[in-house]
């Protein structure tokens, strides 16, 4: 089954940046639109970017659009999410997944259950 590992999150101040990798192991990412989510203690997991197999579409949840750039490596089978003017209010705990759009907003694709541990992301003076 398709397993996905998150990487590159830590503690920035206000303003930092960060870039996050998703990786995949014995599966080739190119054949799936990979989303990025995030969950915050005591919120619902938003999804906050989207992009297509090939890398021609994306897609950004309006709290971060500007702020953060979605791109894929199909060399290295990662996926990026660059993150720059980090806020407060990016702290979460970041996952991607194979993803689809409902309406323009960022879903989870139904049948996939193995998400993994996520990678955290502190923004914090």
């Amino acid at each position: 089954q398709l397993q996905l590992v998150e990487s590159g999150g830590g503690l920035v101040q206000p303003g930092g940046s960060l870039r996050l990798s998703c990786a995949a192991s014995r599966f080739t990412l190119v054949s799936y639109d990979i989303g990025w989510f995030r969950q915050a203690p005591g919120k619902e997991c938003e999804g906050v970017s989207y992009i297509s197999r090939r890398g021609g579409s994306t897609n950004y949840a309006d709290s971060v659009k500007g702020r953060f750039t979605i791109s894929r490596d199909s060399a290295k089978n990662t996926v990026y999410l660059q993150m720059n003017s980090l806020k407060p209010e990016d702290t979460a705990v970041y996952y991607c997944a194979p993803a689809q759009l409902d309406h323009q907003i960022v879903v989870p694709t139904p049948w996939f259950g193995s998400w993994g541990q996520g990678t955290q992301v502190t923004v914090s003076s």
